[in-house]
């Protein structure tokens, strides 16, 4: 190999992996950054390379030639984040280098451009962003505007809190606990002055922001594509910082016990609201967890009928007594199977849709009750709600997925990829456009 193209074989590997550090990062499943991967390097020139992902590291091999040795590229992943802005971008420019509107050289630019950029809305309305989400998940839980109020206050101090842990680089878990733990004392002073409100809906709306940003998707996504390791990665990821959300509110009701405050259940809390109520609350907070996670403005309105439709089939079918796990993962299949085309149509990942949509849908009531029930009352119930709470959270997931499935476009060369990438696509092109290198035009004008 001469050394011009080597370089060429370099440039080319290292744009691939960091447009899949990207993607990884934002919380895609393995099969889809490992075929964007072998989309640009076959865009590129380089085809029949050979990707290897293990969750924090990647992989890339490439080999000219059966005698030649391959060459083996690898690239770390330090960090996650939930930048759906940066995503799309990312997932832009590689169409154009796919379709060869620019150039690899342009295209190395363009990437590192993207991810030093800082975010594209003000970091304060994303701080409020989250509030509100928090205050749409206590009014999708039948609370009054009083306790909506109270849960957004305490979710904009949460997600303070957690950006000036970030900066002091305090593993997430640790985030996770004081974050829980907050929401729970929130709850405890709100029960000690005998507020006229439900204090447990301000415990479960800090749950379910703190949920949220659980890659659980991609965890169930990779198990089902056959990425077992990264799926095992990805799901002990999941395990520990919910965890961490568990630890910080069993805390607060242990010291809420030894101070004489009960904070409870009412019966009202785990009833269903009136459904007009139930879809508006849905689309608030799917939209304000999109806007919260930098997602493109123009995908804000599909993220909300999104929402609007999870909350709406969630409750018709528990009212027809389907049970949570069912009434969630069919919940979950519609989400799925209209966020790939809305996602398509409006030029975003289907990804950043079907994620925000499906945030009406975390089980945060049924965790906080788990746990009060083994906490204060040393209930077996607890155990059986902490269980339905997971089968809801793998109901989620796969609903999501089998959704994606389904919407896939069934066509000749569709199917041939989707055979090569054993996967449904969320991000990346659908297909890798081969590219004519400088060599094969040279070749074939020899030809001629």
């Amino acid at each position: 190999m001469q050394p011009d193209e080597q370089r060429e074989v370099y440039a080319t590997i290292d744009l691939a992996l960091r447009v899949g550090e990207v993607l990884l990062s934002s919380g895609a499943g393995t099969a889809d950054a490992t075929a964007t991967i072998l989309g640009v390097t076959a865009a590129g020139g380089l085809r029949g390379c050979e990707v290897d992902i293990t969750f924090t590291s990647m992989a890339v091999s490439y080999q000219e030639a059966p005698d030649v040795a391959p060459e083996t590229h690898i690239r770390l992943v330090r960090y996650r984040s939930q930048d759906f802005s940066r995503l799309t971008d990312v997932d832009r420019l590689v169409r154009r280098f796919a379709r060869g509107d620019v150039t690899r050289e342009e295209a190395s630019r363009e990437l590192a451009r993207l991810t030093s950029a800082g975010p594209p809305y003000p970091r304060w309305s994303a701080v409020l962003a989250w509030g509100v989400m928090a205050g749409g998940a206590t009014l999708l839980l039948g609370g009054g505007w009083l306790i909506t109020a109270v849960a957004v206050l305490t979710a904009i101090v949460i997600d303070l809190n957690n950006r000036w842990f970030n900066r002091q680089r305090l593993p997430a878990f640790y985030q996770q606990v004081a974050g829980a733990f907050v929401a729970t004392a929130v709850a405890l002073g709100l029960y000690a002055v005998d507020a006229p409100v439900k204090p447990s809906l301000v415990v479960a709306a800090g749950i379910i922001m703190l949920l949220a940003g659980i890659a659980l998707t991609g965890a169930v996504q990779d198990a089902i594509t056959g990425y077992y390791v990264t799926a095992a990665a990805r799901s002990l990821e999941a395990m520990l910082l919910t965890g961490g959300i568990i630890a910080g509110v069993s805390l607060g009701l242990t010291l809420g016990l030894k101070f004489g405050l009960n904070v409870g259940i009412e019966p009202q809390a785990i009833q269903l609201t009136n459904l007009p109520v139930m879809v508006i609350s849905g689309a608030v907070m799917a939209t304000a967890f999109a806007y919260a996670t930098y997602a493109p403005l123009r995908a804000l309105l599909p993220v909300a009928v999104m929402g609007a439709l999870a909350s709406l089939v969630f409750t018709l079918m528990t009212r027809a007594s389907f049970g949570p796990a069912w009434s969630t993962a069919a919940a979950a299949f519609v989400v799925g199977l209209g966020g790939y085309s809305s996602g398509r149509r409006t030029g975003v990942p289907p990804l950043v849709v079907v994620v925000a949509g499906s945030i009406p849908l975390l089980p945060g009531l049924t965790i906080y009750r788990g746990l009060y029930e083994l906490m204060a009352r040393s209930n077996v119930f607890g155990i059986v709600s902490l269980t339905t709470a997971v089968a809801i959270g793998v109901a989620l997931a796969s609903g999501l997925i089998l959704g994606e499935y389904v919407a896939q476009p069934i066509r000749r060369e569709a199917r041939r990829l989707e055979d090569r990438l054993a996967g449904p696509r969320l991000v990346g092109p659908r297909r890798p456009v081969r590219r004519r290198t400088n060599r094969t035009r040279r070749r074939r004008r020899a030809a001629q």
